[in-house]
């Protein structure tokens, strides 16, 4: 089976990558000669640049613009036209000048409208290499394509892929379970880039330099110096992504140092743009419908995936894995090529996972190639050769590899059956019977008590809830007291005389009191201004007649002895 080639576009670099073999990446700088074809990339990447041309830049960002771009010979060039010229001149830097044997396919950044993919079709179609049956089709299908192949992704759920390129940040949101499908247009957001990183960087450390008072930037002098110092600062980035702390030299006029840069200054840079990021994947997640539970894992491609802030802020903030490779920067071109192997009628629709990839050996370069080279994140470094190999089996991985089961059926994903005693109707009409039969067991308990309590009324006496009749003076001591029966709601509060006590009632004669009882003292009333201490008599019960004698004990009446009843005597 033929070897698929890919070839992805971006605003900061192109690459190339035969899967399997060998890849490369260069700016896209055009320089055009009149007696030769196309080279692209600058002098440090490229090593053919041996001669002056006519230099042509900003052509990716202009595809699909009916202006065209205005040379410094003054010829007009559209910038579609130039795209299929950098694209094919990256190919043949691919294949090392031999015609291309093996199936192509292109992707476009997912963010450009219809007619920029429109004017890039066809001005492939008019280049031989291409032809109009080269599939075109967007990076971030492409991306999805590669990362399911390889290290794999979920095959439920929804997958946010975040592309960090040069200029921008891309998002998408595609559908696992329908082949990778978007479910939502990618969004583009500035605030997180290559190139905004870079400044940042640049930012931090002059102005670290000029604190300290060492270099004085406001002169025009001082441009080209900052440009290059941009420049390494780009390359300091690099490194962070792989390694803790590295230095760089500073080269200003009046000035030369070495400056250390450490992995936690980056991630300062990082850490705020990044926070958009994250909080604009939320809320295109609500805009399209997605809720957190339905988010199986975060992709991440470009050459920012390499920074390991990445990684670890989106794994905080969705708790989901976070799928990537080992050259993010690679991810789309790879794709690409899988796509061409599967032919242009499966480019737009499937996008089933592919067999896995083996690794070849590379192709042969005419020059010395560096071992030492590393894919890094935005890279257009001086060091970069013209080829790489794809695989870099001794390369450390800073980030987490996530390997993915076989694909389950829906009833494997479907929770299981809940008990019938765990369901929710039965824990209430349980929780409901436990109180009634709680409340039951109350008024059972209540009832029992009274039942086993002496049958007395505990309403108040008469005494305070009956009105009383206005004082009136006590009678002369020589004065019989006034006979007859007291009211019924007239409450006794002392024992009558033997003489005067009425007939007990039949059904119940207690004996006499004691004839040794003496009357109370007629010759001492209480005060005619002060009634009696109010005494608290006995209760009187509700089924049988108020007892002449109160159940002992009870309160004596001031000023009479207390003589206590014979035992069996009262009742109680």
């Amino acid at each position: 089976m033929p070897d698929g080639i890919g070839l992805s576009i971006g605003a900061t670099a192109m690459a190339a990558v035969v899967v399997g073999r060998a890849a490369v990446r260069r700016t896209p700088v055009l320089t055009v000669f009149g007696h030769r074809p196309p080279e692209i990339g600058v002098p440090g990447e490229n090593p053919r640049l041996d001669e002056p041309g006519l230099v042509l830049a900003d052509f990716v960002d202009r595809v699909g613009d009916p202006v065209a771009i205005l040379a410094a010979d003054g010829t007009s060039h559209r910038g579609e036209a130039l795209t299929a010229d950098a694209l094919r001149a990256l190919l043949y830097a691919l294949t090392r000048g031999r015609e291309p044997v093996d199936p192509i396919a292109v992707t476009h950044p997912a963010h450009w409208h219809e007619p920029a993919v429109a004017a890039l079709r066809t001005a492939l179609a008019e280049v031989r290499e291409f032809g109009p049956s080269t599939p075109v089709l967007p990076d971030a299908v492409a991306a999805l394509t590669a990362l399911r192949n390889d290290p794999g992704l979920p095959t439920t759920g929804v997958i946010a892929l975040c592309d960090f390129g040069g200029s921008g940040t891309s998002i998408t949101l595609a559908d696992a379970s329908n082949g990778l499908r978007p479910i939502a247009p990618t969004s583009r957001h500035l605030d997180l880039s290559g190139d905004a990183i870079d400044q940042a960087l640049l930012t931090h450390v002059v102005s670290g330099l000029s604190a300290a008072g060492s270099v004085d930037v406001s002169g025009t002098s001082a441009i080209g110096s900052l440009t290059r110092l941009r420049g390494a600062c780009r390359a300091a980035k690099e490194r962070l992504s792989t390694e803790t702390v590295t230095a760089m030299s500073v080269e200003l006029p009046g000035h030369s140092s070495e400056v250390r840069l450490t992995r936690p200054e980056l991630d300062d840079v990082v850490r705020g743009p990044l926070g958009d990021i994250v909080a604009a994947l939320r809320s295109g997640m609500e805009r399209a419908g997605v809720a957190p539970a339905d988010l199986a894992a975060v992709a991440t491609s470009g050459g920012g995936a390499r920074i390991p802030i990445v990684t670890t802020m989106l794994s905080e903030g969705f708790r989901v894995p976070v799928v990537t490779t080992r050259q993010p920067e690679l991810t789309a071109a790879i794709g690409g090529g899988l796509a061409a192997v599967r032919g242009p009628d499966d480019t737009h629709t499937a996008l089933a996972a592919a067999a896995p990839v083996t690794a070849a050996a590379p192709i042969a370069d005419e020059t010395a190639q560096s071992s030492t080279f590393r894919a890094l994140a935005w890279s257009d470094a001086d060091d970069i050769p013209d080829v790489a190999p794809a695989a870099y089996a001794s390369e450390p991985d800073v980030r987490p590899q996530f390997l993915f089961g076989p694909p389950e059926s829906g009833d494997a994903r479907r929770p299981a059956a809940v008990p019938w005693y765990r369901r929710t109707p039965v824990a209430l009409g349980i929780g409901a019977a436990v109180v009634l039969a709680a409340l039951a067991a109350a008024v059972v308990l209540v009832n029992r008590d009274e039942d086993a309590r002496p049958s007395t009324d505990t309403t108040p006496t008469t005494t305070a809830t009956t009105e009383a009749p206005a004082p009136v003076a006590p009678p002369p001591a020589d004065t019989p007291a006034p006979q007859g029966p007291a009211p019924e709601t007239q409450t006794v509060t002392q024992p009558p005389a033997a003489t005067e006590a009425p007939p007990p009632p039949a059904s119940e004669a207690p004996p006499p009191p004691p004839e040794t009882t003496p009357p109370p003292p007629a010759t001492t009333p209480p005060p005619a201004t002060t009634p009696p201490p109010a005494t608290t008599p006995p209760p009187a019960t509700t089924t049988q007649p108020p007892r002449l004698i109160p159940t002992l004990p009870y309160t004596t009446i001031p000023g009479l002895p207390f003589v206590p009843a014979p035992p069996g005597f009262g009742g109680n």
